[in-house]
């Protein structure tokens, strides 16, 4: 399994499972990786950064917003500076872009990733496309979604429990278990993208 948002030690302890108890590591990773792309589902986005740039090409109609100084191109998340390449054209040609700015301001130095490129002027007509090379994803996955994986992931392997849906105890009876967590959605509530949730 890869990318998850919270690791197999931490989710034991919360279990209250020894840490050199393997016997259900298999389930305990699936439950981690369901509730990891559950949050990514969810918030229409993914908190883990690529290990090396990627090029992602896109149409600007669309995904443009005029700014105070510019127009802003709308990008997916892009987590680091590294090895950011912004160019211009199509498939036959493609030219480096060489003024432009990221938005938000000093996203990266606060741990949030950058989700637009401002450029005097336009992005071309109607026919050019914008390809960013970049690592996209978050810079470091933010503290409330590892804990709301963590919920998620606990809920996940203890749903075993309560095939129907229902679970019980003795002092509080039977309680039908609602579709979704709501410690987990508050959580994860702040980082959904507009249109997703």
């Amino acid at each position: 399994m890869a990318n998850e948002y919270a690791d197999l030690g931490t989710l034991k302890r919360q279990l209250g499972l020894d840490d050199e108890d393997d016997t259900r590591d298999a389930s305990l990773e699936q439950a981690l990786n369901t509730a990891s792309r559950y949050i990514e589902k969810s918030a229409g986005r993914r908190f883990w950064l690529d290990a090396e740039p990627v090029a992602r090409v896109y149409r600007p109609q669309g995904r443009t917003v005029v700014e105070d100084g510019g127009t802003a191109l709308l990008v997916d998340d892009i987590g680091s500076a590294s090895g950011l390449v912004v160019e211009t054209g199509s498939a036959a040609a493609w030219s480096v872009v060489a003024a432009w700015e990221t938005l938000p301001d000093n996203a990266l130095v606060v741990g949030r990733p950058v989700t637009a490129l401002l450029r005097s002027g336009g992005w071309g007509s109607g026919t050019s496309r914008v390809r960013v090379t970049a690592r996209f994803g978050w810079p470091a996955v933010p503290d409330e979604i590892v804990q709301a994986t963590l919920l998620q992931a606990n809920r996940l392997f203890k749903r075993k429990d309560s095939p129907e849906g229902v679970t019980g105890s003795a002092d509080w009876g039977v309680v039908r278990l609602s579709r979704r967590d709501p410690d987990v959605w508050n959580l994860i509530e702040p980082y959904v993208l507009p249109g997703f949730g």
